[in-house]
């Protein structure tokens, strides 16, 4: 069922519609003491996310409507969809509803930023257990609107349904501002490897989390809620990058897309990639190897691209190594071996 003015669906399931119905008899109003979404009914809970929802000025029209309209500055938009799913993405005992709602829109508009475009709009599909708590979904939102405004996007529509657990399906767009998209195909032998972010510590934190630890909470706050350098997308375009990707299934394997499209290799070097220390200090505790997060460890939407030998790189970008002639990925010298995330493996 459309919720909030795009997907399919009959027009009696749209949200300005919805608005717009008074209760009956046979639909009490309750929203303002339900405790659940299944005491909060269908209606009331399309009312609560609509009531949230601040529009940016891309956005054209918005919520009511069978679907949203965005503005673009130069008639291109940037797209990228991602799925959530509890137990697989997240954990309600790990993460609070709000953590959820920041990581949810942060993996997003960190596949836009990578295409060298700036986020504008999410589309957010819910479906969740009628016995979960509204307020834990009122968290939720919060986080959805908290990271919005860190990048001036706002969500312009979406849908609901129930559900035995919780999934959220999203859907980014972006405004590349008349520059041509930053791809995977475009690094060529002699160009410059960089990164901007932070590589590994999510990876850490999920550590943590699964031997039943809480702290440090550095790195567990970078799992629960990862921090992306939005910014830098833009810039990397600006400053020439032939190719780019965001980390979110490691390091290593996001390049070997990069060397694959392109048909290069990519040389790193250890030395540049040396683990912080909080990681170093981490992996002694849980006697693990702080080197496998730095390589293999997604989730903090570092942005690694490839510069033309020339480019002026200064921090937050980090050169860790050379695209040269051949193919894969090696790490001084040898082949890199750092499987990362693919599902179904």
């Amino acid at each position: 069922m459309r919720i909030l003015g795009a997907g399919s669906g009959s027009r009696r399931d749209r949200v300005g519609h919805e608005q717009s119905r008074r209760p009956t008899i046979s639909e009490p109003s309750t929203a303002a003491t339900a405790r659940t979404l299944g005491e909060l009914g269908e209606f009331g809970l399309i009312a609560r996310i609509t009531a949230t929802l601040r529009q940016p000025e891309s956005t054209l029209i918005g919520p009511g409507d069978d679907a949203a309209v965005l503005a673009s500055s130069d008639g291109k938009v940037v797209a990228s969809t991602d799925l959530l799913i509890e137990h697989r993405h997240f954990r309600r005992d790990w993460s609070t509803a709000n953590d959820i709602g920041h990581k949810a829109a942060a993996r997003n508009f960190s596949d836009i930023s990578a295409m060298g475009a700036s986020p504008i709009s999410l589309l957010v599909g819910l479906a969740a257990p009628a016995e979960t708590e509204v307020a834990w979904l009122d968290g939720l939102l919060a986080g959805f609107a908290e990271e919005c405004a860190e990048v001036g996007a706002g969500v312009s529509g979406g849908d609901v349904s129930a559900a035995d657990s919780v999934v959220l399906a999203v859907t980014a767009f972006g405004d590349l501002a008349g520059r041509a998209p930053v791809l995977l195909s475009g690094a060529r032998p002699g160009d410059l490897v960089a990164y901007a972010g932070r590589l590994g510590w999510a990876a850490a934190g999920f550590a943590v989390l699964s031997r039943g630890f809480r702290s440090p909470v550095q790195v567990v706050n970078a799992h629960r809620r990862p921090e992306p350098p939005y910014g830098e997308g833009v810039r990397a375009a600006e400053l020439g990058a032939s190719a780019m990707t965001d980390v979110s299934d490691g390091l290593v394997a996001d390049l070997s897309r990069i060397a694959e499209a392109s048909g290069v290799r990519i040389d790193l070097r250890s030395d540049q990639l040396a683990p912080a220390a909080k990681l170093r200090d981490v992996a002694i505790a849980l006697n693990a190897d702080p080197m496998s997060w730095v390589l293999g460890g997604g989730d903090d939407y570092a942005l690694v691209a490839t510069f033309p030998n020339s480019t002026r790189l200064r921090d937050p970008w980090h050169v860790i190594g050379l695209v040269g002639e051949g193919s894969g990925v090696r790490l001084d010298g040898l082949p890199a071996h750092a499987p990362g995330h693919q599902h179904f493996r």
